[in-house]
């Protein structure tokens, strides 16, 4: 399939690792224009030089998007060089805070700074140019999570569940613009991090590292796919989000959790 990727130009923050690596890979190989963003500027661009060693069209671009004064160098450098953006995927997340009776309330107001308040700087930005144009994709990548939470970092969930929230909000406010707006809910997914504490789970266990993943997702984190998915499967997931085949899709929250959350707690 066609996805008509090839004249648009596309933003993906948190890309220098992870599920950002693997949505920024995939718009890449779909022929679309990509800036790759990360906090320094030095990793963005070893991610980005290493995509364009495979063919893909990628720039980096770096910046603390957690705050004003960072998101707008990050909009300055796009708006000089690259005039647009059609496809903005909001990946950029920390998922990481003390639990429920320890930290402060600080601790609430930096992981909504990261989480949300990050991926709503630049769709104000970037918003009013696609209006202009009849034509754009706003996606953030969420979780799962969000709507089953765990005990554990709660800052984290809290955050992420206002995006579901915030994607119906902008998609009705953009209505009849040609603009859709979505979020991508993963489940686990085998990032090197992810992969790493399957490894160290197996080691303490005495599994083989054939059967770390397996094991571990059927006794930590169990879904009817029976594995964890791939940063690349998340990737096509937003790539077809971003394709001119899915203008009909828009104010929705899609899981992408190998059934994660229809297994009981």
């Amino acid at each position: 399939m066609d996805l008509g990727l090839e004249d648009r130009i596309a933003l993906v923050t948190g890309a220098n690792r992870g599920t950002g690596r693997g949505i920024a890979t995939i718009l890449a190989r779909e022929g679309a224009s990509v800036w790759l963003h990360g906090f320094e500027l030095a990793a963005a661009e070893r991610e980005a030089a290493a995509l364009r060693a495979e063919g893909g069209n990628v720039r980096a671009v770096a910046g603390d998007i957690t705050n004003d004064a960072g998101a707008d160098e990050v909009c300055g450098v796009l708006l000089q060089n690259g005039g647009h953006v059609d496809v903005l995927v909001n990946n950029y997340g920390v998922a990481e805070g003390p639990g429920w009776l320890d930290g402060t309330s600080e601790d609430w107001i930096t992981s909504y700074q990261r989480n949300v308040l990050s991926g709503v700087r630049l769709a104000r930005a970037f918003v009013p140019g696609m209006r202009e144009r009849g034509f754009g994709r706003v996606i953030f990548v969420g979780t799962v999570g969000s709507l089953r939470p765990g005990n554990r970092t709660p800052h984290y969930y809290a955050a992420k569940a206002a995006l579901p929230n915030l994607t119906v909000g902008l998609a009705k406010e953009l209505a009849g613009t040609g603009i859709t707006v979505n979020t991508v809910s993963p489940g686990i997914i085998a990032t090197d991090e992810v992969r790493e504490r399957f490894r160290r789970t197996a080691a303490r266990r005495g599994w083989s590292d054939d059967e770390a993943e397996r094991r571990a997702i059927a006794e930590f984190m169990p879904n009817p796919s029976g594995r964890a998915g791939q940063v690349e499967e998340v990737g096509a997931l937003v790539a077809f989000l971003a394709s001119r085949h899915a203008g009909y899709i828009n104010g929705a929250n899609l899981r992408i959790d190998g059934g994660a959350a229809d297994v009981a707690l």
